[in-house]
């Protein structure tokens, strides 16, 4: 559904949110309108919310108590043609509903009826928003996944939030001093915001089996530490003929993951860098969350002024990772008195991903604006929990 021309506000719609191991959402779904927190993802495409209350699911949105929601019957185009770029295809219940199951890189999955209702966003409500009623799940991280009611979906699907709502454009901003941020849809022309510097999006006409083609796809084209390129061949970070390759950047991943040659090289230039300033943890069997394997052990605090810059070099633009954001303490893991820290960098091969991902908390402190009408994404380094205050967007 879009929004007629004439009822989208001048102002962008803003909303803030919050993050630690996702970005979350507040807003307001049905009528009258129940509270929900969604996570913010750029990397999938159908919104979602738990209607089924359950101790591992206790944020739940109940589609009982509003008057505005409607279940959407599989005969329905939205069933039969907009879901075309779902992962795995929809189905028709018992009551003749249409069924969905989404299924993510994580291997968490979430099944329900699609359906639609009100959506409100900064005081504007959105009618007809089509959405998952989801009552069942399984989850690869059940504490984080109780925080929150569902999932916002902002790629470029045909049932994506973003393309419901018939915005050209949507920026966030990611705190990385107070969990904060802002996100924004419309335009954003702010005379606080330094120049961004775009990177246009990859099309590819041909649908390949392994290329996602609604996802925010750009070019990666080589990647620094210091000043140092790292010597690897431009093939490395093009697609492949299946599409396996492509670099998405993902607001639901939280940290960056490479193919297994640039991991590689990436690895052994950072290792080289900080010999002497970091100690590694000497533990081959550890690898933290599945893919990141270069790990330290820390005595007090983290040497931050020691640690080499890592540039992600794209074409027309570039994004720096630095101090903090280089390294992640593993929660509640010690060795010792030491704390064990983990490279925020892994790799995308012990994952099973066939792709360059760039998460959330390389994110942080970045611009990031996306541009679907001129197909480019743009990013600025700023203050962003400056950015929040100056937008009247405080942490709640």
């Amino acid at each position: 559904m879009a929004i007629p021309s004439a009822s989208i506000p001048r102002q962008p719609n803003k909303l803030s949110f919050h993050h630690n191991v996702s970005l979350t959402v507040s807003l307001s779904v049905g009528s009258p309108p129940q509270n929900v927190t969604m996570v913010l993802d750029t990397g999938s495409e159908l919104s979602w919310l738990h209607c089924n209350k359950t101790p591992a699911t206790p944020s739940t949105f109940d589609p009982h108590r509003s008057t505005s929601y409607s279940p959407t019957p599989c005969s329905s185009s939205v069933c039969t043609t907009r879901t075309r770029d779902f992962t795995l295809p929809v189905s028709c219940d018992t009551k003749k509903l249409c069924h969905a199951t989404i299924s993510y890189a994580d291997a968490t999955s979430v099944e329900g009826n699609l359906a639609s209702d009100t959506f409100l966003i900064d005081g504007s409500g959105l009618p007809g928003t089509v959405f998952g009623c989801m009552d069942s799940g399984s989850s690869s991280n059940p504490d984080e996944d109780a925080k929150s009611t569902g999932l916002i979906g902002m790629n470029r699907g045909l049932l994506s939030f973003v393309t419901q709502m018939g915005f050209q454009k949507f920026s966030y901003c990611i705190s990385g001093r107070d969990s904060s941020g802002v996100l924004l849809f419309g335009e954003t022309n702010f005379p606080w915001l330094r120049p961004l510097n775009y990177t246009p999006m990859v099309q590819i006409s041909t649908p390949l089996p392994y290329f996602d083609r609604v996802a925010y796809t750009v070019m990666l084209e080589g990647i620094r530490v210091s000043g140092k390129v790292l010597a690897l061949p431009k093939s490395v970070f093009v697609p492949d003929h299946t599409g396996a390759g492509q670099t998405m950047v993902d607001s639901g991943t939280q940290f960056t993951f490479l193919l297994g040659p640039a991991y590689t090289a990436l690895k052994k230039e950072f290792m080289q860098q900080t010999k002497g300033v970091l100690r590694v943890l000497e533990e081959p069997n550890f690898v933290f969350q599945g893919a990141m394997d270069l790990c330290y052990r820390v005595g007090g605090s983290m040497p931050e002024a020691g640690l080499p810059t890592v540039t992600l070099m794209f074409r027309g633009a570039e994004m720096s990772v630095s101090a903090e954001r280089l390294m992640y303490r593993v929660p509640g893991m010690v060795r010792g008195s030491d704390s064990v820290y983990c490279f925020t960098f892994g790799n995308s091969d012990l994952l099973g991903i066939e792709a360059y991902v760039i998460g959330h908390h390389h994110q942080q402190n970045v611009w990031m604006e996306f541009d679907l009408a001129k197909l480019r994404v743009g990013l600025a380094e700023v203050r962003c929990d400056l950015a929040s205050q100056r937008l009247g967007v405080l942490p709640s």
